[in-house]
Parts: structure tokens; C-alpha cells; sequence
């Protein structure tokens, strides 16, 4: 077995590692030592890319995986396989990551990152692949909120949606946050990210190593445009996240922001215009959220307002990803907030 150092104590191997498949989420620390990328051969070049764990509470990818390398344990993969476990020492503790680390989904080219060791060991999973070839890349997520499952894409080219409605019609283009690795490799090959439910939930796992699968069968990704109807595109509009100086709390009334309990029932849901986000201290006279859009522009006025002690939504809106975790909430945002575009 071939093993190569790439710096931020990251292999390269050219077969499954002992002991791989047997072990669960947490474990591969202990298997891998660190970040790892695994080539397998198929009977097709050039390879699928799939990453895993770049977020280490988000364990469905793990798992689809697991599945479809056992379905081949004893033949040749239809197409050669690369694939990048991600951040297991967070994975150890089911942690989305540790804190003092980067976030595994914003050090990719392209973001802000990139001159940590955490960006450059991305820097070097991207040449490697670069180097080789990328039939297509996957990237494999986890909601911590209740959400459907659907892909996103970053770029709207033909072959990336195809690839994304192989996981379902229902699709979001985005572009921030930047760093992310599917925004990277979308440079060069049909990407995708997929987000898989809750971990945990069989269907997910199931769901995605179906796709998986699939993907490894594929000869090609044909370049011409998705049908409309087998389609529901959204784009992502704005990000949302709760100031840094606000406390805040889903149960707590002492708290400067109480938001609605069941906020994350609202996912893929129109909101109308007065919906009530939460509710807030006496006197707090500022917005103790923060919406950017896909530039980076403040636009909190576009979408918020505050009347009194409340929350309001300030013009209809469709939110995704939000979650009641409140410290994803802090190590990323509380939602994103999405239109519809028509093909």
C-alpha cells in the first residue's frame, strides 16, 4: 500500500487501509490517524471524488460509503473511486469540528483559509485530483435541522445538474459560503453537495450510497440542458446569522433573543411577510440578526425587521438549513434564505 505525507498529518493510499470498513465514525481516528485520501481502482477512469466527514457529526457519507465499498469488497469498482475522509479527530467527539480548528468546508481554494495548514492540505487534495482527473465530485452533508434531502450546486452548468437531479429534483445554487469544497472542484468537474436529512436516519444512508452507486455506474454526464420538469431550483439569496454580541436561546425567556421553538419546521416553507422569528428583550433597539447576500452585502433591512419586542419577517421568503442546534448556530449561521428560479 502506497502512503504518501501530505502535510497536516494527511495520507495518501492506494488501497483500503486495515480495519477501514468496520469502523464507525468515530473510530476512524483511530483507523486513519488524520485526514486521509484513499485512490481505489475501477474498471472506468478517471476517478469519482467523494469526501466525507469534513464536518465530524455529519456521519450519513461515512456510512454510504461503508455500504457501497462492501456491495464491491470482492470485485473490481465499475469506476475508480477517490475518496477524502475528512476531520475524524472532530468525528471522534461527533463534533462538526473542535474548537480552535477550521471549518473542513471553508479551507478549499477560493476562500478564506487557504494560508492555514488546514488550506493547504486542501491545496494538495485539490492538485492531487487536478492531477489525476475528476470524472465528478460528491460531497456528502448532514442537516442538524429538519430539512427534505437535496443537492446543491455552484455553478449551473448542464452536467451539474444532472448530476444533482440523480439525488433528487429538488436543487440549490449558492455561492457563499466560499471555501467550500464542491465550489472548488466545480472549477474543474461536475460537482455536487449533497444534504443527506439528520445523521442517523437509515434513509439517508440508504439514499446516498444509492447515488453513490450510481455515480460509479455512469459513462457519462451528458451536457445538455435538465427538463424543467424534473427540476425545482432555488437559488440562495442571503445568509443568516445571529450577531456575535447577542445572546441567544430557543427555551430561555432571560435571554436578549428567544427564537421560535419549532423554527426549523419553517425549512422549504414560504414564510409570509409578519412571520415571527422570535422574540426579544425590552429596549434591545438593534436587529440581533445579520443577513449577507451572495456578495457579502449587509441586507438584514431587506429581510427583517424589529416592531417592538418582535422579530418579523419584513417580505416573504423561503429559509433552508435552519437549525435549533445552538452551536452549529454559532460555528456557522442560523439559516439561509432562498428564491426560486425558473429554467
Amino acid at each position: 500500500m502506497g502512503d504518501v505525507s501530505m502535510g497536516l498529518g494527511l495520507r495518501q493510499v492506494e488501497a483500503l487501509p486495515a480495519g477501514l470498513l468496520p469502523a464507525a465514525a468515530h473510530e476512524l481516528e483511530e483507523v486513519l490517524g488524520g485526514p486521509t485520501l484513499i485512490h481505489l481502482p475501477g474498471r472506468h477512469a478517471p476517478p469519482l471524488f467523494v469526501s466525507v466527514l469534513l464536518h465530524g457529526n455529519e456521519t450519513t457519507g461515512w456510512d454510504a460509503v461503508r455500504q457501497v465499498l462492501a456491495k464491491y469488497r470482492d470485485t473490481l469498482l465499475p469506476r475508480a473511486l477517490s475518496l477524502f475522509v475528512g476531520n475524524v479527530a472532530a468525528a471522534r467527539l461527533a463534533a462538526r469540528r473542535l474548537d480552535g480548528q477550521l471549518d473542513y468546508n471553508r479551507i478549499w481554494p477560493g476562500g478564506e483559509g487557504t494560508a492555514s495548514a488546514e488550506g493547504r492540505m486542501a491545496e494538495s487534495v485539490l492538485q492531487e485530483m487536478q492531477r489525476r482527473g475528476v470524472f465528478a465530485s460528491v460531497d456528502v452533508h448532514n442537516n442538524t435541522g429538519t430539512n427534505p434531502h437535496y443537492a446543491c450546486v455552484n455553478r449551473l452548468d448542464h452536467r451539474s445538474l444532472r448530476l444533482a437531479t440523480l439525488f433528487g429534483r429538488l436543487v440549490i445554487h449558492f455561492t457563499r459560503p466560499t471555501g467550500t469544497q464542491a465550489a472548488a472542484f466545480a472549477s474543474f468537474c461536475p460537482a455536487v453537495t449533497l444534504e443527506c436529512g439528520k445523521p442517523g436516519h437509515p434513509y439517508g444512508v440508504e439514499h446516498a450510497a444509492q447515488f453513490l452507486d450510481a455515480c460509479l455506474h455512469l459513462t457519462e454526464l451528458p451536457d445538455h440542458a435538465v427538463p424543467a420538469h424534473d427540476i425545482d431550483l432555488f437559488r440562495s439569496v442571503a445568509q443568516v446569522t445571529v450577531r456575535e454580541e447577542i445572546p441567544f436561546s430557543f427555551d430561555s425567556a432571560d435571554c436578549e433573543l428567544r427564537l421560535l421553538r419549532e423554527l426549523d419546521h419553517q425549512n422549504f416553507t414560504e414564510m409570509p411577510v409578519g412571520f415571527v422569528w422570535g422574540h426579544m428583550l425590552e429596549g434591545l433597539g438593534t436587529c440581533p440578526v445579520l443577513a449577507r447576500d451572495e456578495a457579502g452585502r449587509d441586507v438584514t433591512r431587506e429581510y427583517f425587521e424589529v416592531r417592538g419586542a418582535r422579530l418579523l419577517a419584513r417580505k416573504r421568503v423561503m429559509p433552508s438549513m435552519l437549525t435549533l442546534d445552538e452551536r452549529v448556530i454559532r460555528q456557522d449561521c442560523l439559516c439561509y434564505l432562498m428564491e426560486r428560479v425558473e429554467i
